[in-house]
Parts: structure tokens; sequence; C-alpha cells
């Protein structure tokens, strides 16, 4: 395996303008908030200043209790003790409780977390740098995460729900059977199934199961798993959720940053609501207030305002935040100085500063997570034979291959020198005939219009022609096309880690850890 190219996110027509106005510090009062040395060491000064030494104390000992029924590595029982040390901070990663981790970039942004953790501890040594990876175990959309996809099978479990997803026992495991007779065969496929067995076995949650598996592949980088659904931990929001309850600060707050968003990129990625907390039993159900009581939606549940802040003081586990409110969730409670997450993460996360400002909160360095593709020798043989560019595929490919079939075509030739001819002709005749008659201008412009439509006509119907008549390289292109975007998508929101790790094993892992950009956010292509 070996890297063949790394391209940036501004090159990519995909990457969210939002994204690469913020990388470029397009965006102003967020220059602080995006990767450099300065701003590294400006937060962590910030941070030592405003988090709370009794919070690391509890936050260690929360930290031992989730992962006391896991084999543990040195590493990770020294980072939890380092939590301990005011000259320590995290670096963090959320995502879902996806079955078996779900799209590759779950594991690409872990090692990315990891590694900025190693980049930072060389920057700054008197620190200690503690690698976080946040379970969205409160979530209940359970569609989302209960499925992934390798290059031959889509597996998916069944199960009932309606709360928070981490909470689901396993029944149906099904799924692992169908799994192994897949990869039995790999070189490392008896290791994949263990895994799988292991941390899906019937009656663990899904928690249990993604605690197993994120453990096994990333104890050794000294990884911490955290769960926010922890009493615990909500006891440390009371104050910011009764806030929420009562005022609707985060709604307030975030309005100019939402229609400044809105106005400069069309829309947010999500828009908050008057309150944006979740009542969580056995179900995970919003919070509505009728202007005199507080509702819980698609529940025969109503309360006073003095009933839910009592509710609140009782039993804070029961109120769960939404996408919004978890980052300020995880900033209380968490000595973070970095989060790492995808573009549509990131730019909800941008619509909360003026927020995170008003509840005296330090806002953290935001860094979009890297990209990687993997893609074998025969594709990249195939890419070259047609002297396309790797980059090519992340451009308007439809264009590219419009333009490869009319490659050296000499009607198109002919018809494209014409029509330069024609625009040329008609310049100089509306100069011409202005001189005599404004209106006669105006006449040969329309006369322009409708030739030109002739001409777009003509090419379009020889672009058809010429697709009809190269059917086969079409053909070759189109399947290149789903060779590098299976499912035409990215590769890594389509297929499992189990895909690599299967041929390569733990190396794979080293090998995307060695890879991975820290300083830059780029797309990662690998020849394996």
């Amino acid at each position: 395996m070996k890297t063949i190219n790394k391209i940036s996110f501004q090159d990519i027509a995909t990457i969210p303008q939002l994204v690469k106005d913020f990388l470029n510090q397009n965006i102003e009062g967020f220059e602080e908030n995006t990767f450099s040395l300065q701003n590294f060491k400006n937060k962590i000064h910030e941070k030592q200043n405003a988090f709370k030494p009794e919070k690391r104390e509890i936050l260690a000992e929360i930290l031992e209790n989730q992962l006391s029924g896991l084999t543990i590595s040195p590493r990770q029982r020294q980072n939890i003790q380092y939590i301990k040390l005011e000259n320590t901070f995290t670096i963090t990663t959320g995502h879902q409780l996806n079955l078996f981790s779900g799209p590759v970039f779950f594991v690409y942004k872990i090692l990315q977390t990891i590694k900025t953790c190693s980049y930072l501890k060389d920057n700054f040594p008197e620190f200690n740098f503690v690698p976080v990876y946040w379970m969205a175990s409160e979530d209940h959309d359970f569609a989302e995460i209960n499925h992934f996809k390798t290059e031959n099978n889509y597996y998916e479990i069944n199960e009932k729900f309606g709360g928070a997803v981490g909470r689901i026992p396993l029944s149906d495991t099904f799924f692992i059977s169908e799994f192994e007779k897949e990869f039995k065969d790999y070189v490392f496929g008896t290791e994949l199934i263990l895994m799988l067995k292991e941390a899906y076995k019937a009656g663990n949650t899904l928690t249990q199961a993604i605690q197993i598996l994120v453990n096994r592949l990333f104890s050794d980088f000294g990884l911490l798993i955290l769960d926010g659904d922890s009493k615990e931990l909500k006891t440390q929001m009371k104050e910011t959720f009764r806030d929420e309850l009562v005022n609707f600060s985060l709604h307030e707050e975030s309005k100019q940053k939402v229609d400044f968003l809105t106005g400069r990129y069309g829309k947010v990625q999500v828009n908050p609501r008057e309150i944006n907390l979740f009542y969580l039993t056995e179900t995970r159900d919003r919070i509505d207030f009728d202007g005199k009581n507080y509702n819980i939606i698609d529940k025969n549940t109503q309360f006073t305002t003095e009933e839910i802040l009592n509710e609140l003081e009782n039993y804070p586990e029961k109120f769960s935040p939404n996408a919004l409110m978890r980052p300020v969730y995880q900033e209380t409670i968490l000595p973070n100085l970095a989060y790492i997450g995808g573009n549509a993460e990131i730019m909800y996360w941008l619509e909360l500063k003026d927020y995170f400002t008003k509840i005296n909160l330090p806002f953290p360095i935001l860094i979009p997570r890297n990209s990687m593709l993997f893609l074998n020798k025969k594709t990249l043989g195939k890419i070259e034979k047609l002297q396309l560019k790797i980059e090519d595929f992340f451009q308007n490919f439809t264009a590219i291959t419009n333009h490869k079939i009319l490659d050296n075509n000499e009607i198109l030739r002919l018809l494209e020198e014409k029509e330069s001819q024609l625009i040329h002709q008609f310049a100089e005749l509306k100069a011409t005939v202005e001189t005599t008659e404004k209106s006669f201008g105006n006449m040969v412009k329309a006369e322009e219009v409708r030739q030109m439509k002739s001409f777009k006509r003509m090419k379009k119907r020889l672009l058809h022609a010429e697709k009809i008549k190269q059917k086969e390289l079409l053909e070759r292109l189109e399947n290149l096309f789903l060779d590098v975007h299976p499912s035409k998508n990215w590769q890594e929101r389509v297929y499992n880690f189990s895909v690599f790790f299967a041929d390569y094993g733990n190396a794979w892992l080293e090998t995307c850890l060695e890879e991975m950009q820290i300083d830059e956010s780029k797309l990662i292509i690998l020849a394996i």
C-alpha cells in the first residue's frame, strides 16, 4: 500500500463551499477555530482556565467505570490517569453506533483523532493529549445505524426500537453467520469473524457492542471511549438544560449565526428548535412548550414549569441533548481542545459559536476529517490507459465523460470553429447596424440567439450519436466511475472497514494512521 495522491478539499467539487470557506478562514469570527499551532496554544490556555479541576476526577472515574468490562491497554490506563491532571486535554470525535462500525470513515476519523494527539504532543511536550471517541448512544434513528455493506453483501439487523439505540439488546444475530460465509477464507477473516461474534453476541446492547469493537481496534493507541448516556455526566448539565427549558437560549443565541449562514450559503445543516432537548425514558421524545406547559411529543405526558424543573433536578439522565445541544454537553464535561468531524458536523457546529459565548464555554478548534480512498492496481491501470487523472473523478465527471466521448471528433471541431466564426460575424454586424438604427442591433441579437441555439442542438445530437457509436467506451467510463465511487458515492461512505481489514489486518490500520494528514483536510488516495 502506498499513497499515490493527496487532493485538497479546495479542489474537490462536492465539498461544501461553507467548509472550504471555513478552512480558508473566509468566515469572519472563526479564524481562531481553525487548525494552527498558535490556535492550539491559545485554546490550551483558554480551556485550562475554564475547566474546573473537580470535573477531571469525575470524568476519570466515569471512564474507569464505563471501560471496566473491557480489557484495556496500559496506554488507555495511563490516559485515564492523565485526565486527572490539569495539563491534560482531549481531542474528540463522535459517531453513531453503526452496526460493526458502518461505513469505513468511522475508522478514519478515530485514527485522525489519535494522530492529532501525537502531533500535539510533539509540539507541546509539556502537555498531555488524549484521544476520545464519543458514542452517540442516545440517538433514536435505528434505521440509520442497523446495517453495513461490503463489496459483495449488505448486512442488517432488526430489533424493537424507539428509544436510545445504545440501550437496544441484540437478539437478531443471523447476519453473523452470513458474514462468516463471506470472510472465512480471507487472510484476516477469522480475526474479523471473532471480532464480530464477541461484540455482537446475543444480549449485548448496541452500546456494549461498539465499546467492545472499538476497544479491540484502538486500545493499543490509547483511545478512550465515552458514553454520554450517564446520570453522573448529565448532572453537570443541569444549569444549561434548565436555561434551555426556561429561556430557549440555544435557539435565541444562534439566530444571528443561522441567519448569516442561511443568507450566505442558502441553508444550515440543522435548524435549532425552541427546545433542543429530548425526554428520554423507554422512548426518546421531543419536548415542546405551548406557552403554559411542557408537552412530551407523541406521549400523553405534560409538565408545568415547576414540575419539569423538578424532574431535571432529580432525574437529569432523562434529558437527552439533540444534535445541536450534544456539542455543548461534550465541551462541558471534557477538557477538550478540538473536534474532528465530517463536513455536515462541522457545518452545524458553526451555528453554535454565539451560544457558546453566551454560556461562557470555550468553543473548540474544528477539524474537517480527512477522507481516504483505496484503489487496486487494475483500476489505476484503467484510469491511466484512458488518459484520465484520479482528480477527474472528483469533478463533474459527466462533463469529463462527454469531453472524452467527443475527443478528436472532426465534426465537433468543425462545429466549434463555425460557431466561433458566427459569434465574431454577429458582433461585427451588430456594431455596424446599430450605427444606422439601435433597434436593428436588437434584431441581430435575436437572430444570433436563435442560431446559437441551433448549434447547441447540433452538438447535443452529435454527443448522443457519438455515445451510441462509442457505447463500449461509455460503458468503460461508467464502470470505472463505479470502481472509484461504489453505489455512485464516495468509497468511504459505502464500504465497511472489513473490506480492507480482511486482506491486511492491523497493518491496514497502521498504514491509514501513517498516511493520515493532520494539518490540512485532504482526500488521500492509496494503491493496494
